[in-house]
């Protein structure tokens, strides 16, 4: 199994953790993802990874896609995996529309489709076979709608794309998980009990069944999961439950809310509406309080060493089946960075 390291993305001030990375690509991790919310951006802080790094490759989890045309990211995409040796892994997200519609001012709309546009854009750039063209629901190839000029034209880039370029999706919706597996090469599942697979199973095998010769070997399914090491696991839960209760409760309103939704999948949906209703109502700590610890536990590994490495089994196992092919590390601990290398390296 490979592992990854989440560098996230910024509070008030930008501080990319660089010695925390460099001790993860001594240690072999196989990458280290940037992220964006309404802050910093995911592509600046990447770019500036590959710089001070040689081995490790850099990718961005997630560069939301309502804020770029595919045709940006592609040229982003073919230019920093140029200048890094094949290092860079675009990884793109719908985002939600609270941020689409609020910060980036466009509709949110058909996020489904759009994945599958976008990357079918990029590849076909990346390809270079022809001039570009493409009529979509979402994106049109010269555009020829309202506004336009009519003096469009196919273009080809000018950059060759001699690279492998891998594109990633963040999604959990079923039809998201279908449309990632059919035209991505991973996806991340924001967390993961890697004992419910069957969660995502079916519109897994969907989307490979789109493609011939496409397995689940050709699938890396690469879940974000916290690492915190120490003696008291009630205390190494604590930012956890924070984080997860603004997802669970916050990220979307009543009855869209994809990470509510799939909380409720894992089954823990009498759980996802009292964190929903407690979040929305202002009552952020008792929203967090509410997070089932065995949730946690099921996502995330805490506790004490020799308690990381007996939960760890499940994810070896996961792992084995080939259920997993990548965990994303969340750990600012050298002790943990360093304890997943020796259970998963």
């Amino acid at each position: 199994m490979k592992l990854g390291l989440l560098a996230g993305y910024s509070g008030r001030r930008m501080n990319l953790p660089l010695d925390t990375i460099k001790h993860a690509e001594s240690l072999g991790y196989d990458s280290v993802w940037t992220s964006e919310a309404y802050g910093s951006d995911a592509v600046t802080p990447a770019a500036w990874i590959l710089a001070n790094t040689t081995r490790i490759r850099v990718g961005t989890a997630i560069m939301q896609m309502p804020a770029r045309t595919p045709a940006m990211t592609a040229m982003t995409a073919m230019t920093l995996a140029q200048l890094s040796g094949n290092r860079f892994i675009p990884g793109l997200g719908a985002s939600g529309p609270q941020v689409v519609e609020g910060w980036h001012g466009v509709p949110y709309t058909r996020p489904v489709t759009r994945l599958k546009e976008y990357v079918r854009i990029m590849r076909a750039i990346f390809a270079r076979e022809a001039p570009l063209e493409f009529e979509g629901k979402e994106y049109q190839l010269p555009y020829k709608g309202k506004g336009s000029t009519g003096l469009g034209r196919p273009l080809k880039s000018i950059l060759h794309c001699e690279e492998d370029i891998p594109i990633y999706a963040a999604t959990l919706t079923p039809a998201g998980v279908e449309a990632a597996a059919e035209v991505a090469d991973g996806f991340f599942p924001i967390w993961m009990d890697p004992q419910q697979f069957s969660v995502f199973e079916e519109p897994i095998n969907k989307g490979l069944a789109k493609v011939e010769g496409k397995t689940l070997a050709d699938f890396d399914v690469a879940p974000f999961v916290t690492v915190i090491v120490g003696d008291d696991v009630a205390q190494c839960m604590t930012p956890i439950r924070h984080n997860m209760a603004l997802y669970i409760g916050g990220m979307g309103a009543v009855g869209k809310n994809f990470y509510n939704d799939y909380a409720t999948k894992l089954g823990y949906g009498d759980a996802a509406k009292k964190i929903q209703e407690l979040y929305l109502s202002g009552k952020r700590e008792e929203a967090a309080a509410a997070v089932p610890e065995e949730l946690i536990d099921a996502c995330h590994l805490v506790g004490p060493a020799a308690r990381i490495k007996e939960r760890a089994s499940r994810w070896i196992e996961a792992g084995k089946e080939g259920q997993v092919g990548s965990m994303l590390i969340g750990a600012g601990q050298k002790e943990g960075l360093e304890l997943m290398a020796e259970l998963m390296l």
